[in-house]
């Protein structure tokens, strides 16, 4: 019996650690994009990301022009801002995709990815 229980203690320790070597980084992930796409952060590899919530019935959302600016600035081939619209802070994004891509464009301008609410 004491037998089967060091040989299952050792299965456990093996098993545990061969999954905590296998973190995950940004790059494993995949997300739908405001127009349902699949986006592959794989993509990103080698360029700075910079990923943030957004909620465009918030105070705050007018600093969504600043993002543009800034990505206007620095975006393309070395940075991008991925945007994911939420609405668990006081419910300030409660659009659907259509009404969140529709704000984003049209009041924000915006250019870099937004994803699915």
């Amino acid at each position: 019996m004491k037998a089967i229980k060091f040989k299952l203690v050792i299965i456990a320790l093996f098993i545990s650690t061969q999954m905590m070597g296998q973190k995950k980084t940004l790059y494993d992930f995949k997300a739908k994009t405001i127009d349902g796409i699949e986006f592959d952060f794989s993509t990103l590899k080698g360029k700075k990301v910079l990923i943030v919530n957004i909620a465009t019935e918030c105070s705050l959302a007018p600093q969504l022009k600043k993002l543009q600016e800034l990505y206007e600035e620095y975006g393309g081939d070395d940075f991008e801002i991925i945007a994911f619209p939420c609405n668990d802070f006081g419910k300030q994004e409660p659009g659907d995709n259509v009404e969140i891509k529709e704000v984003c464009t049209n009041k924000y301008s915006i250019t870099f990815q937004v994803m699915e609410k």
